[in-house]
């Protein structure tokens, strides 16, 4: 029941708002109103999609891409035959304003989505008004409009974590943000966190002649991962493209003077300290919820002590009429995906239906060279919860696509249940890792066992026959290997 005279607000009353126009906002917006319900969706940013399509996943995506293949042609061409590509060069304003297009293009594309499933489109930050049916969006001129909200969901996303002693001025302190915006290739790029966005703009950057120092923290790179996996990226990324790791070293100071930053480490068990110097450092430690300015603690929504807005299983938070997806909330990982699929969900359950989300089956992807993917659990997850499992390995050393695409590096290995054979993770190291995870995930989401795999028939020759290999290590024997 609204409890405001509706002669203040802008309209009829909406039956949905949702505050945040990126992956986990846009889409369930557009499933709202497919739904049949009267939805606004509000965006400060001035075009949608959200930290994925405009300074993420889409542009970084991009610019892998066109480094990747300047790579391939500088170091590998002449093997295939191809001769002078070592002579290839990169037109960096050339590059970026390819980037920005493919971003343009997509952006757009999702307001004429808007348009045709009739969604209303405020730009503005968007704020709630105690009584939790009062969105207050203010445009960049200042003025406000008011919407009356039946129920409102929250999609507000993340931004990048400063260090405390080192915030970003993206020139020589970057966040990821300004990481994909350079117009310099800057000659020492040291990268502070071996995480996702680390490694992926660590490439970008090296491929382009950087010199790629990744300090991390912890004792092995991107500790998320399976420790086996994680070894193996750390090689690959070495051995092709000349990366330098140091591990188990923390960040004390980033002093930056006359265009150089000298950025003190030591050992993060203590002592050892020194200097390391850089023409440009990417800060990658992590992403924060974005929820400034929105009136949760007007509204009284419970947020935990790292900021993240605190949901059940419905995404309700602790204000009736009002939910929270994506990356804002306490819930599976901060990805984009995972943020689509939610909005999805809320959208189906605001108008009625069922909505779900299975976040035991949510991919990750790392998009080197090799790519990095994965679903499910980890080998030291399932021994830390003392799960009887077993393990089917294939290498794509013995794969005959691989083979004659030249990209041997990586592996497949595939985790089940001892007793069952049910398959609880699929780990993956290939150049097209990222395409061939959607099998694992399908096979997780549905409960297959590695014996349902290994008897599916594979299309020969395929990168994806290496799954179906590694499904019959698990639970008999491969043949190629």
């Amino acid at each position: 029941m609204l409890r405001r005279n509706l002669s203040r607000f802008a309209g009829v009353p909406y039956d949905c708002v949702i505050i945040g126009g990126g992956p986990g906002g846009y889409a369930a917006a557009i499933k709202a109103a497919q739904c049949g319900l009267n939805t606004a969706c509000v965006e400060s940013r001035g075009t949608l999609g959200g930290c994925c399509l405009n300074v993420g996943c889409i542009p970084s995506k991009a610019l892998l891409n066109a480094t990747h293949m300047l790579h391939d042609a500088t170091h590998n061409f002449k093997k295939y035959g191809i001769q002078n590509g070592e002579k290839c060069t990169m037109d960096i304003p050339a590059m970026q304003k390819q980037k920005n297009k493919v971003v343009a293009g997509l952006t757009g594309g999702i307001e004429f989505l808007f348009k045709k499933n009739k969604v209303t489109y405020y730009k503005g930050f968007g704020s709630i008004r105690p009584g939790a049916d009062n969105v207050v969006v203010t445009a960049n001129d200042g003025k406000t409009t008011e919407l009356a909200a039946k129920k409102i969901v929250i999609a507000t996303g993340s931004e990048p974590t400063p260090l405390p002693f080192a915030p970003f001025d993206e020139k020589i302190i970057l966040s990821s943000t300004g990481a994909l915006a350079l117009d310099r290739v800057p000659q020492r790029l040291v990268v502070v966190g071996g995480g996702v966005i680390g490694l992926e703009m660590g490439s970008v950057w090296g491929r382009l002649g950087a010199q790629v120092t990744v300090v991390e923290y912890m004792e092995r790179v991107s500790p998320f991962l399976d420790n086996e996996v994680s070894d193996q990226i750390v090689k690959c990324l070495i051995k092709n493209e000349g990366f330098k790791f140091k591990t188990s070293t923390a960040v004390k100071s980033i002093q930056v003077e006359g265009g150089v930053a000298r950025i003190g480490v030591e050992s993060a068990k203590g002592g050892q300290a020194e200097t390391i110097e850089a023409d440009a450092v990417l800060v990658s430690v992590g992403r924060r919820p974005f929820t400034k300015g929105l009136g949760l603690e007007t509204l009284g929504v419970k947020t935990d002590k790292r900021g993240f807005i605190e949901v059940n299983d419905h995404w309700e938070t602790s204000v009736k009429g009002i939910w929270a997806i994506g990356d804002v909330i306490n819930k599976g990982p901060m990805l984009a995906h995972k943020a689509e699929d939610e909005g999805i969900a809320i959208a189906e359950q605001l108008s009625g239906k069922v909505g779900h989300v299975n976040y035991d089956a949510i991919p990750g992807v790392i998009y080197t060279d090799p790519e990095v993917a994965w679903v499910g659990k980890s080998e030291e997850e399932l021994k830390k919860a003392n799960v009887a499992y077993k393990v089917g390995k294939f290498p794509f050393m013995a794969n005959s696509r691989a083979k004659t695409n030249d990209k041997t590096d990586g592996f497949v290995k595939v985790l089940a249940d001892k007793a069952t054979d049910k398959i609880l993770g699929v780990w993956i190291v290939n150049t097209a890792a990222g395409e061939m995870i959607a099998e694992a995930t399908l096979a997780l989401e549905y409960g297959a066992s590695s014996e349902d795999v290994g008897r599916t028939c594979h299309a020969h020759p395929t990168l994806m026959e290496a799954v179906k290999e590694a499904c019959m290590a698990c639970y008999d024997k491969p043949i190629h290997a």
